[in-house]
């Protein structure tokens, strides 16, 4: 398969990306809609799903991205290796994600996680960083009891400031004594995180559980 060459970052408030996602017709898309659901938003080239949905079909797998070519390939090699828990949709977290939970099965979302977003390190940028108020709104609002949001980042500034938005929230409560978690709980590392510690740079990671 030919690598598609993309743009690192993408400014998820210019026009072109102010279209909201349609949501599919999740029955058509999983084998079982009704699984228990994990949702990685910024799923980038899709690798991570690819393996943890292969580990465990017993779950449901979404990946949201807003590079459209990323998507188109991470499909591909879904369908090459027959995964029919795993799905990929080209989107605006900022404008889609509420649309896209409302129309899954009640119940059904159990997990998000949000890893090594755009870290937009500029002040006048920092509104185009994913975890906003909003986003953890809609999280607290569609995320089963119990649910788990595990975020990490190699940006020490954007992890801390995407732990206080969680932690502003009354629904979730950050999970873990130390300050920052010293393993990551996923059964698969990323390829982000896997190429951070092979050079010998922290990951910031953190778990909450809503309440």
């Amino acid at each position: 398969m030919v690598k598609v060459r993309v743009r690192q970052h993408v400014n998820p408030l210019s026009q072109k990306y102010q279209m909201a996602v349609t949501p599919p017709d999740w029955e058509k898309i999983y084998t079982y809609p009704t699984q228990q659901l994990h949702l990685d938003i910024g799923c980038g080239w899709g690798r991570f799903l690819l393996s943890i949905a292969s580990l465990q079909p017993d779950w449901n797998y979404l990946g949201l991205e807003i590079r459209e070519p990323l998507v188109a390939q991470a499909q591909q090699r879904r369908d090459e290796l027959g995964l029919s828990n795993l799905h990929y949709i080209f989107g605006n977290v900022n404008n889609s994600l509420l649309g896209l939970l409302t129309s899954l099965p009640e119940g059904v979302l159990q997990r998000v996680t949000i890893q090594f977003p755009d870290p937009w390190f500029k002040q006048r940028h920092t509104k185009r960083r994913v975890v906003q108020a909003e986003l953890v709104d809609t999280l607290a609002t569609y995320l089963v009891s119990g649910g788990e949001v595990f975020l990490q980042s190699d940006v020490e500034e954007v992890a801390v400031e995407m732990c206080s938005r969680f932690q502003a929230h009354p629904t979730f409560q950050r999970q873990g004594e130390e300050i920052w978690l010293a393993t990551n709980p996923m059964p698969v590392p990323t390829e982000r995180e896997l190429y951070t510690i092979a050079h010998g740079e922290p990951v910031y990671r953190a778990l909450f559980q809503k309440l």
